[in-house]
């Protein structure tokens, strides 16, 4: 459960704020962030990996808001980039340069040498022709470029398949199997320095096994490259740490909904380090969703109620353009009322916004209490892959984020206004 979205009486409350305040202040819709659920899962992975020399990077893909990095940077945490954009943003809210690493299949020549400029900690590698271009970008520079390797094990992560990483239909990485030559390789360029080996098989993983077998997979990758006098410094393992997006706070759901029971950090680390941790390298770990996703809501308000021989629909001024994943994914996101009726009855709804899209909802058929015009709902799990995959679409400014620390808030990010979408 997520003690930092809770009801106090008939209101529901972000930390010691009540959402009814937010949105009176802010208007709707908007994204709503728990600076404590961010310290606290942060924590919970450093503890986890007790003494083993370690990095956390935090995967800006899932929340790039320029206050959550800044927090993130305070508290040491390094930073997982795929574009020149996210490096850029990670840089500029305090996260040294040598704690940053650089994924991506796709990288432009003149994000490489961005990177290289900037002196990151490393590139993670995807394929044998992006080794060789880093390299001859290197050398132009008159650089070296740190290089981790990564490798794609074939390990089924038991999640949905647009956010599986690690197989072997999957566009990432290098086969493991075949990976030997491109280590060897990377060894010998002369604008390369070779440091370790990345995998990362996927998202929202509720077992720990195939972190293990992917543990497993790197310890004898790792030991058969020491035995070809290819000694590595690192191991980047990845993220995929999954979260509960059912039973998201401590209050009943209006359906049968079970728990999802991921690892906590404590298990999956004393499960994957035994497989690593005799190797004598720094373990990188890349968790996003894991540190931010249960720490964030979506608050819309009810436009209106509409009714056809076959649905009830309760339509919200927020759409898929601030929230694509129900669309994208079929993602679940639990939904409740902000200000509590319980005289009101079940029904079964579907949330839906106003674009013009058939695929534009957060919910169908949810059961949940009539709502009315103007009702407050909040759409929960929010604080990953919410705003960082928003949009314009239909002409839509961009929500603000709002930052609630204890009793107080702060606007994180302003809402984008129609002037600066006119270009004004």
């Amino acid at each position: 459960m997520n003690p930092d979205f809770y009801y106090k009486g008939e209101l529901l409350f972000a930390e010691g704020v009540s959402l009814t305040e937010i949105a009176s202040k802010t208007g709707t819709p908007v994204y709503v962030y728990s600076k404590q659920h961010f310290v606290n899962q942060f924590q919970s992975i450093q503890s986890a990996f007790g003494d083993q020399p370690h990095l956390v990077c935090f995967a800006l893909k899932a929340n790039n808001n320029p206050e959550v990095l800044k927090l993130f940077a305070e508290m040491g945490s390094g930073a997982d980039v795929v574009s020149a954009g996210e490096l850029a943003m990670a840089l500029a809210s305090g996260i040294p340069s040598d704690k940053i690493v650089f994924a991506g299949v796709g990288k432009r020549n003149d994000e490489i040498a961005f990177a290289l400029e900037k002196n990151i900690l490393a590139f993670n590698v995807e394929s044998q022709q992006e080794l060789e271009v880093i390299n001859e970008i290197a050398l132009q520079m008159e650089k070296k470029a740190p290089v981790n390797i990564r490798v794609n094990p074939d390990i089924d992560p038991q999640s949905h398949p647009y956010i599986s990483t690690g197989m072997a239909k999957n566009k990432f990485g290098i086969a493991i199997q075949k990976s030997n030559a491109v280590f060897e390789k990377a060894a010998a360029l002369p604008g390369i320095n070779l440091l370790g080996v990345h995998s990362h098989i996927g998202s929202q993983i509720l077992s720990i096994d195939p972190f293990v077998e992917s543990a497993r997979s790197l310890r004898r990758l790792v030991l058969d490259l020491q035995k070809k006098g290819i000694s590595l410094r690192v191991i980047d393992i990845g993220g995929g740490l999954g979260v509960d997006y059912n039973q998201v706070i401590d209050e009943p759901s209006y359906e049968s909904l079970e728990a999802m029971v991921p690892p906590t950090p404590n298990e999956l680390m004393n499960a994957v380090m035994p497989e690593l941790n005799d190797l004598g390298c720094k373990i990188i770990f890349e968790p996003g969703r894991f540190l931010t996703a249960n720490g964030g809501i979506l608050l819309t308000k009810v436009l209106y109620r509409k009714e056809t021989s076959l649905k009830k629909f309760a339509v919200v001024d927020s759409g898929m353009n601030d929230l694509i994943r129900p669309s994208l994914y079929n993602a679940y996101h639990r939904i409740v009322p902000v200000q509590k009726n319980p005289e009101r009855k079940i029904v079964a709804l579907d949330i839906v916004g106003p674009i013009c899209e058939s695929g534009d909802f957060f919910a169908k058929d949810r059961p949940l209490p009539e709502v009315r015009r103007d009702d407050l709902l909040a759409i929960l799990s929010a604080g990953a892959y919410g705003y960082t995959l928003s949009s314009n679409y239909n002409g839509r400014p961009r929500l603000p984020e709002i930052l609630v620390d204890g009793t107080s808030f702060s606007v994180a990010r302003e809402r984008e206004t129609i002037d600066e979408l006119a270009g004004k």
